[in-house]
């Protein structure tokens, strides 16, 4: 509320955010945005295709949608728990008028008038085919059983990450991700361990975390269970010498939170990208 100002154009809230998998309060965000008369708008990439289940999978929640009076656009990925191809993102607009100002029409061209949906331009139309048609085949008893064996296996494993000492997670994950840290070591010691397991667990900052986007396969038997044990043994070997030094590419990334100016790490980045992009030169 106090970020508020004459300035601002949108609120935003994630449903959920993806480090964590925490919601935001939607409801309230979207009262500010009435009483202001400001946009809202909900970044549901990430549980797009389980939050609208979770009621009728049996995890009542929070409306966080078009059903919240002052919530005015929605952002979904098909290509996450919708299981459709990626390139198939969407954009709602709570009615006609929003969608129309994201429209795109040049009216004075060479080759006549163009308009589009987006500043982007055309998509391909085998990418939209076939996230339609994945979405006919799944339908909403399909993904209602995804969502709720996704959501079951995701509330287990937090629930089970918090029972392992030196581990506690944050916040109170809802959906189908979970972050977590540590106050006795350093977290992405962790990281290193278990990625020489076959697990690679997304690295979180400020604070330093990790993240666990619990998919279908982590529903499969054994899967879950298998990775809690890792998780408990690494950390086990971790708490025998807690204060010991990171070390290898890990070291590197937790370095990085602790550099002031941000444009360093930007500028660090950017070569990397430079650098991947190089062609190969010619002999």
């Amino acid at each position: 509320k106090k970020a508020i100002t004459s300035s601002t154009v949108v609120l935003i809230g994630n449903a959920p955010q993806y480090p964590y998998g925490i919601i935001d309060p939607i409801e309230e965000i979207a009262k500010l945005g009435r009483k202001y008369n400001v946009g809202v708008h909900v970044d549901c990439c990430l549980g797009s295709f389980i939050l609208p289940f979770m009621d009728k999978a049996g995890f009542p929640i929070e409306p966080f949608d078009f059903r919240v009076e002052g919530v005015t656009s929605i952002s979904a990925d098909t290509h996450k728990y919708g299981f459709a191809p990626k390139g198939s993102s969407v954009i709602l607009y709570a009615n006609e008028n929003l969608r129309r100002r994201q429209f795109f029409v040049a009216t004075d061209t060479e080759i006549g008038i163009y308009p589009s949906p987006s500043m982007t331009g055309s998509r391909a139309g085998g990418i939209i085919a076939a996230t339609w048609a994945t979405l006919m085949y799944m339908g909403v008893d399909g993904y209602v059983k995804t969502t709720r064996s996704i959501v079951q296996t995701a509330r287990w494993i937090a629930s089970e990450i918090e029972k392992i000492p030196g581990l506690h997670v944050v916040g109170n994950p809802q959906a189908c991700a979970v972050g977590f840290a540590s106050k006795e070591f350093d977290i992405y010691r962790l990281s290193s361990l278990i990625s020489k397991k076959g697990w690679e667990l997304s690295p979180l900052q400020f604070p330093p975390g990790l993240h666990i986007s619990i998919t279908i396969l982590h529903t499969k038997d054994g899967v879950s269970e298998l990775l809690i044990e890792d998780i408990k043994s690494c950390a086990a070997e971790i708490m025998k010498n807690p204060t010991e030094k990171l070390t290898g590419s890990a070291a590197f990334y937790g370095t990085s939170q602790t550099v002031p100016d941000r444009s360093i790490i930007t500028d660090v980045a950017s070569t990397y990208l430079e650098v991947s992009l190089m062609a190969s030169p010619s002999d």
